[in-house]
């Protein structure tokens, strides 16, 4: 029999030093979101087809991974969180009135086309404001959004925050057939001003819807964009999704977090069942988005519990590429130390080892007779932020 040491495609290995990385940081941003209230629930890695079918609005039925249990019910790899929090929380909380504050950690699988170059298996963080139609929920997501990354020790990112009731508000007043607007939709999020250009020129349109369309790839960065577009939206529904991002914008600078966000009235989402807010965090040394997330009121509905709702996942794989290529150091703060030692010193090799791990550090013990090569090797690998060698 062949032995196989290769993972499928799309999916890895995590060890050693990466591995340890991702599990601290992991931990703390998780206590970040217990400190804002949220509280842990762990749903199924599979769940029924149902639960993630077309009418949620979330991953096409040919990305997901697809099996049948004895019965023949047909079951799923979850490719996203928030469908099975939804599913989780109608169940749980049905007759809760007050705010639901969740929290998750977990892997979702989709199976991607390979020239994508994405994970077929990816961890994410995230937490679920469910019971919340206000803009303090809006504001509160993302001042969390902001203080998580914070924590993982990024300084350097942008929030970019959109609303997916302004474009649909809009394809729906100029009377936009379905296919249309999603190709405009699509050109407008990649600021493909050329390519919304030519697809207007093709439509029989007033020049005025024309006009407006043309300028929505254009229309990002900050306070200002929102004015511009109250201006050209006043009196139309669009205008109400505006308004409402503007009064997201106060409530994050009271938390004064509102230097990390920009405005993208652009941005719409990947997944149909968003209904308002929107964003995504970026960062440099990485072409993807390290955060995702924003508003679905209608989608606890499907389990049949009417309520609003708002949540956000970490991508922790691309927020671990970040990191890496910011080199910005996750266990700095816990030290790893090793201690060299001969077996005639072995007493004292382990006090001092237990001694530095009830002060919460990492003690790791090389028993060996050659200590200086040891230690020179140790020190070039660069793993250690203290060596020490007792008998040497």
């Amino acid at each position: 029999m062949q032995k196989i040491l290769h993972t499928p495609e799309g999916v890895r290995d995590i060890y050693n030093e990466e591995c340890e990385k991702k599990l601290v940081l992991e931990k703390n941003l998780r206590q970040v979101l217990n400190s804002y209230g949220y509280r842990d629930i762990e749903t199924p890695t599979f769940e029924f087809f149902d639960v993630f079918g077309s009418e949620m609005g979330t991953t096409p039925s040919r990305e997901l991974y697809k099996f049948f249990d004895r019965e023949g019910n047909t079951l799923v790899l979850r490719p996203d969180f928030t469908p099975s929090i939804a599913r989780a929380a109608s169940k749980y909380f049905m007759d809760e009135e007050r705010p639901i504050r969740l929290c998750y950690l977990g892997n979702t699988f989709v199976n991607n086309s390979s020239y994508q170059g994405h994970l077929k298996e990816t961890t994410q963080l995230g937490a679920e404001l469910i019971g919340d139609g206000t803009a303090e929920a809006d504001g509160e997501i993302i001042a969390l959004v902001i203080a998580t990354l914070l924590r993982a020790g990024l300084r350097e990112f942008q929030i970019s925050v959109g609303h997916a009731d302004f474009f649909r508000a809009l394809a729906e007043e100029a009377g936009l057939e379905e296919e249309t607007a999603s190709q405009l939709r699509e050109l407008i999020e990649n600021k493909n001003t050329f390519g919304v250009e030519k697809l207007l020129g093709e439509k029989k349109m007033a020049e005025e819807w024309k006009t407006l369309f043309m300028e929505l790839p254009g229309l990002f960065g900050g306070r200002e964009v929102l004015e511009r577009a109250l201006s050209m939206t006043k009196g139309r529904r669009a205008s109400r999704a505006v308004e409402r991002l503007l009064e997201v914008w106060e409530l994050l600078q009271i938390y004064e977090m509102d230097r990390y966000v920009s405005f993208d009235l652009g941005l719409s989402g990947k997944y149909r069942y968003y209904t308002g807010v929107i964003f995504r965090g970026y960062t440099y040394g990485i072409g993807d988005a390290v955060v995702k997330g924003g508003r679905y009121d209608t989608l606890l509905s499907h389990f049949g519990k009417e309520a609003a709702a708002i949540g956000f996942v970490v991508v922790m794989d691309q927020l671990m590429n970040a990191l890496s290529r910011q080199k910005i150091d996750i266990l700095s703060e816990q030290g790893r130390y090793l201690i060299l030692y001969r077996k005639e010193n072995r007493r004292e090799a382990i006090r001092k080892a237990m001694d530095y791990r009830r002060q919460g550090k990492f003690a790791e013990l090389c028993l060996g007779e050659d200590l200086d090569r040891r230690e020179q090797r140790a020190l070039a690998q660069g793993q250690y932020a203290g060596i020490i060698k007792i008998g040497g």
